[in-house]
């Protein structure tokens, strides 16, 4: 006895047809017919009576109908809890992100997939877009959160998922630059600056910029990361282009929005995009946070917890 032969009874038993039973699973019908009196023969017992064209259980079906529906939704069951146990009880997802994301965002929604998949193991990348981008791009990494736009001749599928604001940091007490509302990027020029090693996409961002409005900057110590950046920016040795959202929880740092024009209109942003390899289907477990991570940033915008400076790009009426 197969499963298909079961699969074929319960189409035929259901429509009460041959042909239209065929269609329905996707066979011809002669293999359809061919596969039923299979089955009968095994059990030695006609399943439907074909009486005047009209196909009906017999005895011996109406005794194996309610056994066949139950084996195969066994079999459905058996399926997705092996499924389940491979992708979501058991497994590991890769991620990468940048410090600016590793700091707020990354760590809320690690904790609630964690209190979901507690059986999954999490090992987190961090570092620059560049960097992550060629990790995923091995196969080293399973997701990551970069910084658009990739080159196009990525091999990755991205999503935008938010805009962060960019600001400059500079000391509390710093009053050496102008009190405005928001800085242009002229307003850098001279200023020694705090600069990312290389690898970081804010400090290809932060050279071009200040080159396109015709100077050259000015280093006072290069090659940190993030967390590195902003000490260095606290003790005094100079300013830095950061992302706003990981000024949050620095007291002796305060922020101001760059912008091109000097007003809110003009204020420099970045955009995030969630990505993967196209040429390899993600993993269940994968899927399961990229799932989680674009619930908690719906959830984080409905109730406007969502840092300064963040601003979503999912669709909100989507779950």
């Amino acid at each position: 006895m197969q499963l298909q032969q079961l699969s074929y009874f319960l189409a035929v038993a259901r429509t009460r047809h041959f042909t239209r039973a065929a269609e329905a699973v996707g066979v011809a019908q002669p293999s359809l017919s061919k596969q039923i009196q299979a089955l009968e023969t095994e059990l030695g017992a006609a399943l439907f009576s074909r009486a005047r064209g009209n196909i009906t259980l017999t005895p011996a079906g109406e005794a194996l109908l309610p056994l066949a529906n139950r084996i195969l939704a066994d079999v459905d069951t058996a399926r997705l809890e092996v499924q389940e146990l491979a992708g979501l009880r058991r497994g590991r997802v890769r991620l990468g992100a940048t410090p600016s994301l590793c700091a707020g965002l990354v760590a809320d929604t690690l904790r609630r997939f964690r209190d979901t998949y507690p059986g999954i193991r999490l090992v987190v990348e961090e570092g620059g877009s560049r960097d992550l981008v060629r990790d995923l791009t091995r196969g080293e990494l399973d997701l990551a959160l970069v910084i658009l736009p990739l080159a196009t001749d990525t091999p990755l599928a991205t999503t935008p998922i938010l805009h962060e604001n960019l600001a400059v940091a500079a000391r509390v007490d710093d009053h050496s630059l102008p009190d405005r509302p928001h800085l242009r990027i002229t307003d850098l020029r001279d200023r020694p600056l705090v600069m990312f090693r290389p690898g970081y996409d804010l400090r290809e961002a932060t050279i071009a910029a200040c080159r396109h409005a015709g100077f050259e900057p000015r280093f006072a110590v290069e090659g940190g990361e993030m967390d590195a950046v902003l000490r260095f920016v606290e003790v005094g040795l100079g300013v830095a282009v950061v992302p706003s959202m990981v000024l949050a929880g620095r007291p002796g740092l305060r922020g101001t929005p760059l912008s091109l024009d000097g007003h809110d209109s003009g204020t420099l942003r970045r955009t995030v995009a969630l990505a993967h390899r196209k040429d390899v289907a993600p993993t269940h477990a994968a899927t399961a946070f990229r799932a989680t991570l674009e619930n908690f940033l719906r959830a984080a915008t409905a109730d406007h917890s969502l840092p300064p400076g963040v601003e979503t790009l999912l669709d909100p009426t989507v779950r």
